[in-house]
């Protein structure tokens, strides 16, 4: 048998271990809660941790949680990663051989006015998971950082080994934070640690907080949508919209393949991106298509054109080939697909007509 999108046979894919105890901090949270319940319907074993603030709709939270709490092989524990003690205490109790960290205060523009949530999870709860990894020994942490690593760079697409000292939010200032401590812990203590910079990730059961999640919000509200490139359409923002499926097979892929230690330090950072950046308005009307299916009547969007906002940038576009020399996969869901999911689960989840 091949795996064609890995391009081996399938005795030579490494699979993890479904005796392994998985950890998942942020189990609650967009993407861990898609990574949690496919693990789950796998038979893995997986300790979830959340501490559901009201960031965006905890209904939202809670309907997740419910989902993965109908699996037996599922144990969840309301906490927050920067009380260590509770950290520590999980970490003790649990004994896990993977952990992913996905808990952090996301935001590039709520960083803006709320810099102490940042710090306290982005920063002192990423170092409490650290501590316990070193503490109780893991074969493989994986964390989130974010494609907000690289800052303004105006070279594309976006490598792992460009430069990314300049940060212009302190969302990025955080994930890139992230990435030096892991590094340091994997020096120093030989934690297998690998970083995902994620690029700009979509789909069903997603962010409220989220543009297209918001701009569906508003079209049912009654209200204009705001779209931040001062209505420029030629040098219109673009991004590297990836769904959030994705996501999910390139993190399954890499749990079983810690980094070695060939360079001192067993560390590794990789993209996750679509590789295939979009306007921004071409995003737009192809999201008021999906509606307009989902709904059987035409949608479109009232528009209010603004400049871009302090800590956004022009443009995001991932190299995949790092992750895909790795794994032997890259994202390939286009947005017409990724869309017409997330519209036909919004229509259906809030019911909407």
């Amino acid at each position: 048998l091949k795996d064609k999108k890995a391009g081996k046979s399938m005795e030579e894919s490494k699979v993890l271990d479904k005796t392994k105890t998985i950890l998942i901090t942020g189990a609650a949270g967009f993407i861990g809660f898609h990574l949690a319940h496919r693990m789950l319907v796998e038979g893995y074993s997986v300790v979830g941790i959340d501490n559901l603030n009201a960031y965006y709709d905890v209904c939202l939270k809670q309907t997740r949680l419910t989902i993965m709490m109908s699996h037996e092989n599922f144990t969840f524990s309301q906490s927050d990663i920067a009380d260590k003690d509770s950290v520590m205490g999980l970490f003790a109790k649990h004994q896990p051989s993977v952990v992913v960290n996905l808990a952090a205060q996301a935001g590039v523009r709520y960083s803006i006015d709320h810099p102490d949530d940042y710090i306290q999870s982005n920063i002192i709860g990423f170092y409490n998971i650290l501590e316990a990894c070193r503490h109780y020994p893991v074969e493989h942490l994986v964390y989130a950082s974010s494609s907000s690593v690289y800052g303004s760079n105006k070279k594309v697409p976006f490598e792992e080994t460009d430069f990314v000292d300049h940060p212009v939010s302190l969302y990025a200032a955080t994930k890139k934070s992230n990435e030096l401590m892991a590094h340091t812990y994997s020096h120093l203590y030989k934690i297998p640690a690998t970083g995902l910079r994620f690029f700009t990730v979509y789909g069903p059961m997603g962010r409220p907080d989220m543009a297209y999640f918001g701009f569906t919000d508003k079209y049912f509200a009654g209200e204009p949508i705001h779209i931040f490139n001062n209505g420029d359409f030629e040098h219109d923002l673009y991004r590297d919209f990836t769904y959030i499926d994705d996501i999910v097979e390139g993190i399954v892929r890499l749990l079983p393949k810690p980094p070695k230690a060939d360079d001192g330090a067993p560390s590794k950072v990789y993209n996750i991106g679509n590789n295939s950046p979009e306007k921004l308005m071409t995003f737009i009307t192809t999201l008021e298509a999906a509606l307009s299916e989902a709904l059987k009547r035409e949608v479109v969007f009232e528009k209010v054109f603004e400049p871009l906002k302090p800590g956004d940038v022009p443009a995001t576009y991932a190299s995949t080939d790092r992750l895909q020399a790795a794994v032997g996969f890259k994202p390939q869901t286009s947005i017409k697909e990724g869309l017409r999911k997330f519209a036909r689960w919004y229509v259906d989840y809030y019911g909407v007509k």
